[in-house]
This record gives C-alpha cells, sequence and structure tokens, in this order.
C-alpha cells in the first residue's frame, strides 16, 4: 500500500494519532495527480493551493482534537455537475455561460459541514447524457487502466480519479448507471444508494448521487455524512440512524437472482458473462440460493425512456440561441433534436415506460432478496467514443443492466469481480430491494472480502 492508497479509517487513525497529519497527507498526493492528470484529464477546477489551506485549517483542528465531522481532512473530488459555492456548473458543455453557482448543492454543503478538503471537481459529457469521458468543454478523459479506452460516463472524471488514486473518497451522480457504468469499467467500487438517501439538486427522475471508491467501506463510512436531508430535494429521505459500518452479512439461505441477459441491447461479451458466473458462484458456497432470473427490461421500456429523455433534453436546450446550441457536442445535439419531432402523447408514453420498470422490478423482488448481473455488457471500447455504439441513434443500448433499479427506486453497486484477457476490469452489479442500502452494502463487501479486490491499481505513466 502506498501512501496515496489509504483508508478513510485509516486516515482517522494516523490523523488522530498525530503520525500523519491533513496537509502531509495532501501534499503526498499532489505529486501523483500531478504524473497522472495529464494522461486522464480526470479532474475540473483543480485547485491545489485551495486544497492546502482546506487541509491546512484540518491539520488545526485535528491537534487540537476538534474534528468538524468525520470527513474532517479527507481529501474528495465533486462531479462538476455538482454545484459549489463561487464555481461555475459547466454541465460538460461549451453551451452553458459560465456563471458561479450562488450556494452550494447538498453534498457539498455536507462534506463543508463535515471538514473534507474539496479540492476539485471531476469531468463529465455534455449534460451528463454520455456513457464516455468525451465532452465539449472538458479535455477528453481516459481510462487509466488503458489510456486508449473509455472510463465511462457519465461520471467519467470521478472513475477515473478513483482509479488512479487521487485519494480515497469522489462523488458522482447517477441517472441511468452514470455511477455504476464507470465504476465497472475502471474496477472501483460505485454506490448507488435509494432514491432519495443522499440529497440532489436539481431534482430529476432517477436521479441519484454515490461515492467511487476503492474500497466498499469508505463508500459505507461516507454515507453517514451524504445522506443527512436536505430540504431542497423534495424526495429526501428521513434522517436515519442507520450505522453505515455494519457491514456483516449472513447469505445462508438467501434467495439471490442471476440476471445474465439484460432483455435489449449489446449481447454480454464472454468474458464478461464468465466473470459474474464465477461472482455468483462464491454467493453460492457461502450458502445462498442462486437462481438464473429473466430480464426486468423490454425494448418497449428502452425506447420509450429514450423518446422521454430526448423531448425532456430538447425542452432544455430550446431556449438557447442558434450559436448556444451549435456548440454542444454534435453526438449529443443530433440525439436530442428528434425530440422535438415527438408528440405530447408520445412524450408521455415514454414517461409511462419508467412505470413499466418500477412494476417489473418490484415484481421480480417478490422472488428474490437480491439480484447479480453484470454492471457492462462489454468490456471496454475506445476513449474518443461518445458510447459503446458511437451511434446517436443507438444511444442506451449499454444502460440495460442499470437503468431499471433508477426508474425503481432501488440502491445498486458496481464492485470488481474480475479482469478481461485485455486487462480491462469487469463490473459485477447487486442490487437490493427499496430503502434496503445497508444489504446492497453488506453484500458488496461480503463479495470483496471473498474476491480480494483487485490486487493492484494502475501506475501514473511517468515516476512521481
Amino acid at each position: 500500500m502506498t501512501e496515496t492508497d489509504i483508508s478513510i479509517l485509516e486516515l482517522r487513525r494516523h490523523f488522530s494519532k498525530r503520525d500523519l497529519s491533513p496537509l502531509e497527507y495532501w501534499l503526498a498526493l499532489e505529486p501523483h495527480i500531478a504524473a497522472w492528470e495529464p494522461s486522464i484529464c480526470a479532474l475540473y477546477a483543480y485547485d491545489p493551493e485551495e486544497a492546502r489551506r482546506q487541509a491546512q485549517a484540518s491539520t488545526e483542528r485535528w491537534a487540537k482534537r476538534r474534528p468538524m465531522g468525520p470527513l474532517d481532512g479527507i481529501p474528495v473530488t465533486l462531479k462538476e455537475l455538482i454545484a459549489t459555492q463561487g464555481q461555475p456548473v459547466p454541465l460538460g458543455t461549451r453551451a452553458v455561460e459560465l456563471v458561479p453557482a450562488d450556494a452550494d448543492a447538498p453534498i457539498a454543503a455536507r462534506l463543508r459541514e463535515d471538514g473534507a478538503v474539496i479540492f476539485a471537481k471531476t469531468t463529465c459529457p455534455d449534460y451528463g447524457m454520455l456513457t464516455s469521458g468525451l465532452s465539449s468543454f472538458h479535455h477528453l478523459s481516459r481510462n487509466p487502466w488503458d489510456i486508449s479506452q473509455n472510463p465511462g460516463g457519465s461520471s467519467a472524471g470521478a472513475a477515473a480519479a478513483a482509479a488512479a488514486g487521487y485519494g480515497p473518497l469522489h462523488i458522482g451522480t447517477d441517472i441511468g448507471g452514470s455511477v455504476r457504468l464507470p465504476a465497472g469499467w475502471t474496477g472501483v467500487f460505485g454506490f448507488k444508494p435509494s432514491h432519495g438517501r443522499i440529497p440532489v439538486d436539481p431534482y430529476y427522475v432517477g436521479r441519484c448521487a454515490g461515492p467511487m471508491v476503492r474500497r466498499v467501506e469508505d463508500a459505507a463510512y461516507s454515507m453517514a455524512t451524504l445522506s443527512r436531508p436536505d430540504w431542497r430535494d423534495g424526495t429526501s429521505l428521513p434522517p436515519n440512524e442507520i450505522d453505515w459500518m455494519d457491514l456483516y452479512i449472513d447469505v445462508r439461505g438467501m434467495r439471490i437472482g442471476l440476471m445474465l441477459d439484460a432483455g435489449c441491447g449489446l449481447p454480454v461479451d464472454p468474458e464478461v458473462h464468465e466473470a459474474v458466473v464465477a461472482a455468483a458462484k462464491l454467493f453460492e458456497r457461502a450458502g445462498a440460493v442462486i437462481e438464473e432470473v429473466r430480464p426486468v427490461l423490454t425494448r418497449d421500456m428502452l425506447n420509450g425512456l429514450d423518446n422521454f429523455w430526448r423531448a425532456k433534453f430538447w425542452g432544455d436546450i430550446a431556449g438557447l440561441s442558434e450559436e448556444r446550441r451549435s456548440m454542444i457536442l454534435p453526438y449529443i445535439h443530433e440525439w436530442a433534436r428528434r425530440g422535438a419531432t415527438l408528440t405530447g402523447l408520445e412524450v408521455v408514453r415514454g414517461f409511462n415506460q419508467t412505470i413499466e420498470m418500477r412494476k417489473a422490478c418490484g415484481r421480480l423482488f417478490t422472488t428474490v432478496d437480491a439480484v447479480l448481473s453484470p454492471t457492462n455488457p462489454i468490456v471496454s471500447y475506445p476513449a474518443d467514443w461518445a458510447s459503446p455504439t458511437n451511434d446517436p441513434e443507438r444511444p442506451f443500448e449499454h444502460i440495460g443492466f442499470t437503468v431499471p433499479w433508477n426508474m425503481s427506486e432501488q440502491p445498486a453497486s458496481s464492485i470488481n469481480c474480475g479482469f478481461s484477457k485485455s486487462g480491462m476490469p469487469i463490473g459485477l452489479q447487486i442490487v437490493g430491494p427499496r430503502f434496503d442500502d445497508m444489504r446492497v452494502l453488506r453484500l458488496s463487501k461480503a463479495f470483496e472480502n471473498w474476491w480480494g479486490g483487485a490486487d493492484r491499481w494502475p501506475q501514473p505513466p511517468t515516476a512521481c
């Protein structure tokens, strides 16, 4: 373990014992980030000087044994869609005017209340509408495991930063898989909690936020901070008394569904299939009852969602000048343009398919306690592609395993379960019942213990 690969709890122990200060840890991260960043371009609004100031203030609090909260001194990045006061929110696109945000979004506010060192935002594609590191505003973000490959998205920079070891905690957002998909492609742990567990602003159907980390316990530990309610999110869940670090589970007798077919979209690569089946066998050896289950998604559901999202997005950008609209990534602009031709009836029918997804997911969970599936159907794709198909007429062929759980508001994670012959990570998705976030975290931790997790991480292209 290197100094830049330390868990949150280990850091807190060091800070408490005063054999490593928040400032010393941050100063060790700086050259590591400098070595990686030119190759993977994970960060936006990176401000090491401000990070040093925050880390010094935290160091002084720890010296007085008065930390502000459980994340005091812990370096954190936020996906740039998450507003921070005084900084513009470009939404990944050149089309947006760079106006400083007038307030912290709920996640940023909670982190500041607990003394976290927010040192950068992380990149995303235009409006967060791609599973890619491609953006009209940011430099192309790349996968640290192989910089010719895509990190996924839309939490592209967060995934790349976590895999490259830019500190222990990175926060992404997820509306159809945007935390889990890039987590799967970069080998990190991504957690999408139950809808409303982590307050978001602005709210949107299916939109969640969640931690992207190297270890399950880091995600679990961060939840005490991230899950505090905020009035700005009308779906925000009530205050909880969850012991987020109670991660033990006995899986004996649990009924766990194994979903190897998404129902539509890209077929599953053989290497992904093999890795997920091998992961399911570990649950079976521990006493769970594994049974293959049918997909919950249909082509009508996915096409309906596509229509709804196209219309919604076209409505969002219709007020822009022609000059501004022309700055949007052509792939996204071309995809959205059909939204202008859809009738109101078609859009409503499209939205209604999100309800059908919810019903299908609920029906499945009357027969199982959890579901295992691939996170991503394919191993990887080129860094400069806008999506795994690179076709704006087939934009969502890769989200078949992930998007239903956004619409059903259920917790889900992606955890590394192996590597392809090309050396790229493969993600296992674990899904639990609505509101039972702990079941997903516990099953993830159990699998991490059995599997052992990644025993190596990518190294920067130049020496730190």
